[in-house]
């Protein structure tokens, strides 16, 4: 007999409803906070800048309950995935569980009772409710990290902008000015392009160091997603246990797999016109596939190419009136500074004692299955196993998340399990695959069928794979993974 929980789930974007999807299903009592005030999450209309969309193709990016509409393109823009995410919320009765406005300030574990006791923050007043169960849901992109530069005031002052990436909202503010993008993830280079488009007067694109990223059509022709999403490209990683056949498998194919890795850097020079923008990578690109490995975005390095895009490498080392000066020396007549320095990850709302028992010294996360942690009870994480496909990631998550706390995994493991296994885990990320390390090592890219595999078989999936020739050659696929999830037993809690 499975006990109904009280259940919260903080944050309503991609994971949290994803999350509370889950709980529901199985009989619990939901209750979703959200301090913004809509659903969402990163794809809420007043956090995005104009033209996002998804790094995903729209059959990557989707519940496995419901695709996204036939009209949508192959990459959906963000009010689009908006529009996707508040329909899956309605039909699914998510809607009437969502506080919104409501912030956790702060938690603790419950005297003499399971679960924990949230301070909750809505409309200028703050309460304690208690709750059998916590699903955090927040993910790597909830606290925008701030940078402050010397000089910063007077630069405002004299009426220049500083803005992060996520409150650059309206791209007709940078109409006639000289604008300075600082970072180079796809958020960066998406804006410098909008920046362009949209009239500025003058853009500059400051990054530290050139990084790999991936065409949506690889030499123009064939979608990524059917060769870097595929369990045939997946098997050329090392990865974190295998066994002695597939080490000596790995050995006898090595230098197939180098000229493989050769092939696609030299084919992405050419298309992308790496040496003629001075922006080829000097790292191998099978050494930093990760959730950090971006999309390009079009008509990014045709921009730098012309010069209506100027790279330079370095950062912003101050700022003077009208200026932005840069680590180099270098300095750049600017309006406008928009930093798209990402995000910082973290539970702050967690007492110090239990950060502790969630976060290594050196930031990496101690999480089992990048969900729970054997000593944070009645609480897990749904999101933070983020890939590239993040809404699958999170939705296999949050089941086995409700399986975890109702200790209904087929294979439920004990406190020292969990432990030995983020052991290991940390070892193989520090010591084999620095890559692995990004965002504190909560990305499962580029491991998304042997993580997938390894929750499935935890929650006692009966049917985990199809067809050989589909299962290697194809990306995941939604449908069939509700199939999955589907041969799972099933219960409900009284």
């Amino acid at each position: 007999m499975v006990e109904k929980k009280k259940v919260c789930v903080v944050g309503a974007g991609v994971s949290g409803l994803a999350a509370a999807h889950a709980f529901r299903q199985r009989g619990h009592e939901v209750h979703i906070v959200e301090r913004g005030g809509d659903l969402g999450g990163v794809w809420e209309p007043s956090r995005s800048y104009p033209e996002v969309q998804t790094q995903s193709p729209k059959d990557l990016y989707r519940y496995t309950s419901m695709p996204m509409p036939d009209d949508y393109p192959e990459w959906p823009k963000g009010t689009q995935v908006h529009a996707y995410l508040r329909t899956y919320a309605e039909r699914n009765g998510l809607v009437p569980l969502i506080r919104y406005g409501t912030k956790v300030v702060s938690m603790q574990r419950r005297q003499g009772a399971r679960g924990w006791s949230v301070e909750l923050a809505a409309g200028g007043n703050v309460a304690s409710e208690d709750f059998d169960f916590v699903a955090v849901c927040t993910g790597n992109f909830s606290e925008k990290r701030e940078l402050v530069h010397p000089g910063q005031d007077d630069f405002t002052a004299a009426g220049g902008q500083v803005l992060h990436s996520s409150e650059y909202t309206d791209s007709a503010t940078v109409k006639g000015k000289r604008v300075v993008v600082l970072g180079f993830s796809k958020s960066a280079t998406d804006i410098a392009v909008n920046a362009v488009h949209s009239g500025a007067s003058g853009v500059t694109i400051v990054y530290l160091e050139p990084v790999w990223r991936i065409p949506y059509f690889i030499g123009g022709l064939i979608n990524f997603k059917r060769i870097l999403y595929v369990r045939a490209q997946e098997v050329m990683f090392p990865n974190w246990d295998q066994p002695l056949l597939a080490r000596l498998a790995h050995s006898v194919a090595k230098p197939f797999v180098w000229a493989n890795w050769r092939a696609l850097e030299s084919l992405l020079s050419l298309q992308l016109k790496l040496k003629k923008t001075g922006l080829r990578p000097t790292k191998p690109i099978e050494s930093t596939i990760n959730c950090s490995v971006p999309i390009v975005t079009p008509g990014f390095f045709d921009m730098v190419a012309d010069g209506r895009i100027k790279a330079i490498q370095g950062t912003i080392a101050s700022y003077e009136p009208g200026t932005v000066i840069l680590s180099g020396g270098e300095r750049v007549a600017a309006d406008m500074a928009l930093l798209a320095v990402g995000w910082k990850s973290g539970v702050p709302f967690l007492p110090e004692e239990y950060r502790r028992k969630l976060v290594e010294p050196d930031g990496q996360y101690r999480l089992y299955r990048v969900i729970a942690n054997p000593d944070l009870p009645d609480m897990g994480f749904v999101g933070f196993n983020s890939s590239f496909c993040t809404v699958l990631s999170a939705e296999l998550a949050g089941n086995w998340l409700v399986r975890y706390a109702d200790g209904m995994l087929g294979r439920q493991p004990t406190r020292q399990e969990m432990n030995d296994n983020i052991d290991v885990m940390l070892h193989w990320k520090r010591n084999e695959r620095p890559a692995a390390g990004v965002y504190g090592g909560l990305c499962v890219a580029p491991y998304h069928f042997k993580h997938f595999d390894e929750l499935l078989a935890d929650i006692g999936a009966r049917k985990r794979r199809r067809n050989a020739l589909a299962e290697n050659f194809t990306p995941p696929n939604a449908d069939a993974y509700a199939g999955y999830l589907a041969s799972a037993p099933d219960y409900r809690a009284a």
